[in-house]
């Protein structure tokens, strides 16, 4: 599907950048690119080599950004909050669900796919809120 909108999340181009894990998959990838800010505030937190700040700077120049609205930011801590009351969950584990949250909720807004290698996690969001989903 050409027209589809695909938001890779962070785990695919951690994966890329230490492994070249995915270079075919992403180039093969048919459907319209978009960043998640989230995605990108991600990568950028983590750049610590030129070769990676470049990296973020292409994906950000060379395709739009979406961004969680307020609605999202207040959704995702209701649904936070529901995986504490159900599971249990320390506050590292929801602070790191935290941003995975807002990525699945920022594609639902665009009707966008998300693809990820982070089953487990984004599964678990799934379990609360739909969103299409990929797992490479």
């Amino acid at each position: 599907m050409a027209d589809r909108i695909i938001i890779f999340d962070t785990s695919i181009f951690i994966d890329h950048l230490r492994i070249n894990k995915y270079a075919k998959h992403i180039q093969d990838v048919n459907g319209i690119i978009r960043n998640s800010s989230v995605v990108l505030a991600e990568l950028a937190r983590g750049a610590t080599r030129e070769p990676e700040e470049n990296f973020v700077a292409a994906l950000a120049r060379n395709h739009p950004i979406v961004t969680p609205t307020e609605r999202n930011w207040l959704e995702s801590g209701a649904i936070l909050s529901n995986m504490y009351k159900d599971r249990g969950f320390d506050p590292e584990k929801l602070r790191d669900l935290h941003f995975d949250v807002l990525i699945a909720l920022t594609a639902r807004n665009y009707g966008a796919i998300v693809i990820t290698s982070n089953r487990t996690d984004f599964e678990l969001i799934r379990s609360y809120k739909t969103f299409q989903l990929e797992v490479w």
